[in-house]
């Protein structure tokens, strides 16, 4: 049996396969359900114990970990290519475990680790910006990678590192598009916040009204009181007019 410290070997049990009840009984006795596939055979509906497979997870290469698969006497080698965790407590739900052939290549994701300072960071106060995590390879069980080291202690600023950058061994096979960027150096936009202070100079520094605005009101403004004294001057002149008429 293997232990819950143990990363190289996942003890399975079959179940039946059935529905969501079905798999909470499954995990009321302290499993997970799983499924088992490839290799050309069935897949078959397992249960496993899911400390082991955090352990697996944890481990150093992750869910890239080559591990023995023990199943009804036998051993295989597998590989996690998916899990699923519960939303809200954060526990492990379920797993699809993969049938390994050592002979035969396949295809992983494997995380991108960044080695060194960049330059752009240390002497021109730039920020280093990581657009790729993940790198996806083909290459054989025994040659996955924990990790691509890329270099980026020689970006600056308006230089940037693409997958074609990266060296890599005959080894492995680059699957992700080569111009896809993973790395350079952006600058600090700062963020002007508005004090009232200084929405009250601002205010206090707003030019004044145009002086043809202002001009032309006062054209207006005279008018109207020239048109105001003009019909004070028309009525006495008409009362006049009217007196000589009734004289007559």
């Amino acid at each position: 049996m293997a232990t819950v410290t143990d990363i190289s070997v996942l003890e399975a049990q079959k179940r039946d396969p059935g529905n969501k009840n079905a798999a909470r009984r499954v995990r009321a006795d302290g499993k997970i359900p799983a499924v088992v596939y490839g290799a050309g055979k069935e897949t078959a509906a397992v249960m496993v114990d899911p400390r082991q497979v955090l352990r697996i997870l944890h481990s150093e290469k992750g869910h890239n970990t080559i591990f023995d698969l023990a199943l009804n006497g036998d051993r295989v080698k597998a590989m996690i290519v998916d899990w699923q965790f519960e939303p809200i407590k954060g526990r492990l739900l379920h797993v699809d475990l993969q049938r390994i052939a050592m002979d035969r290549k396949l295809t992983v994701t494997v995380p991108i680790a960044l080695k060194g300072e960049a330059e752009g960071v240390k002497t021109q106060g730039g920020i280093l910006e990581q657009l790729l995590r993940e790198i996806e390879i083909e290459c054989l069980p025994v040659d996955i990678p924990k990790s691509i080291d890329v270099d980026i202690s020689h970006l600056v600023f308006g230089v940037e590192v693409r997958v074609k950058d990266v060296p890599h061994s005959d080894k492995l096979k680059f699957l992700t598009d080569p111009n896809e960027m993973i790395a350079h150096i952006t600058s600090v936009k700062e963020e002007v916040v508005v004090t009232p202070e200084a929405a009250a100079e601002a205010a206090a520094a707003a030019p004044a009204e145009p002086e043809g605005i202002k001009k032309g009101k006062q054209e207006v403004e005279g008018e109207a009181e020239a048109e105001g004294e003009k019909t004070k001057a028309e009525k006495p002149e008409k009362a006049e007019k009217a007196e000589k008429k009734e004289k007559k």
